[in-house]
Formats: C-alpha cells, structure tokens, sequence
C-alpha cells in the first residue's frame, strides 16, 4: 500500500514581493523570445529578396544580440530574487525549485 504521506500534494510557500519579481522577469522573458522570433524571421524572409539582404543581415545581428540578452535576463532575475529572500524569507525556509525562463 502506498503511504498517504507521499499522495499530498507540494506546497511552496512564496513572499507576495517574490512573486512579483518572478512574474515581471517571466513577462521580460516571453517578451525576448518573441522578439527573438520576429527578428529571425522577418531575416529570413529579406534573404529571399537580394535588395533586402543586408537589411536581413541586421535582423540576424539583432536576433543573435537578443539571444544573448536571454543569459543576461536570468541573471538579473536571480540577483533580483536573491535580494528579496535575504529580505523576507524567514531563515531555515528552504527556497523553492528554480524557474528556468
């Protein structure tokens, strides 16, 4: 028989100012990726035209930089989270799993 233990479900307990960061650096991130998107495509489709080549050329740069923004975003995102739990969460409360965005 399984123990009733392990059939309740997780809780995480996070700060109100903690979910707020991770909401806003989610939507920074969503933002990016489509931007990302956008920028590759509208690439590829100016390669088709030769006229519109180096045009297209300036949107793969500007897709490559925002893929480097990506990196970048998490890293604020950590920083930024590190400082609203040495802030509000209380001390021996485990952190809850990372969210990779």
């Amino acid at each position: 028989m399984s123990d009733p233990e392990s059939n309740r479900p997780l809780t995480v307990h996070i700060g109100h100012e903690e979910l707020v960061v991770r909401q806003r650096y989610e939507a920074l991130s969503i933002l990016n990726d489509i931007l990302i998107a956008l920028w590759f495509i509208a690439g590829s489709i100016m390669f088709f035209f030769p006229e519109w080549t180096v045009a297209g050329t300036w949107c793969f740069l500007a897709g490559s930089v925002e893929l480097l923004i990506r990196p970048l975003i998490r890293l604020g995102r950590q920083v930024n989270l590190s400082r609203v739990r040495a802030r509000t969460r209380p001390s021996g409360m485990p952190p809850e799993a990372p969210l990779d965005f």
